[in-house]
């Protein structure tokens, strides 16, 4: 009925033996993702302070690097060097908004209170420039 298998399994299945590759630990896991959520939001935080500088927006940025370098075990994030292109602020908002979600999201899963707060807080500030402009226009 079935053919058999005549290969090795790929998969080890017995207890204690070791494999070729490495594995890495949930807790590892989502330091990686949410080291990739963070520099993801502070790409768009130094696109946002590039096209409507703000301290807000530069304290947060401050806070991002701190916060990636800590997941990474200390190495600083790369800064994005802006490309001159204008792209609608609105929009930039709206994507800070959803990155910041996910790093909420993945915070609170690994319990790290101090990424929480900060998504949570640049949830928040986002949100609001959304709802006090809705039409958020670039200048020039």
């Amino acid at each position: 009925m079935y053919e058999p298998i005549r290969t090795k399994s790929v998969h080890n299945s017995m207890a204690g033996a070791s494999s070729d590759f490495p594995h890495r630990s949930r807790e590892e896991e989502l330091d990686i993702q949410l080291a990739g959520h963070l520099a993801a939001l502070l790409a768009i935080t130094d696109e946002l302070r590039a096209q409507t500088p703000s301290g807000d927006l530069t304290a947060a940025a401050e806070r991002l690097v701190e916060q990636v370098a800590r997941l990474r075990g200390g190495r600083p994030p790369v800064r994005a060097v802006s490309s001159g292109a204008r792209r609608q602020v609105t929009t930039l908002h709206e994507r800070a908004h959803a990155l910041a979600g996910r790093a909420l999201v993945v915070a609170a899963a690994r319990a790290d209170t101090g990424a929480a707060i900060l998504a949570a807080e640049r949830m928040d500030a986002h949100a609001a420039r959304l709802v006090e402009e809705p039409e958020l226009s670039p200048a020039g």
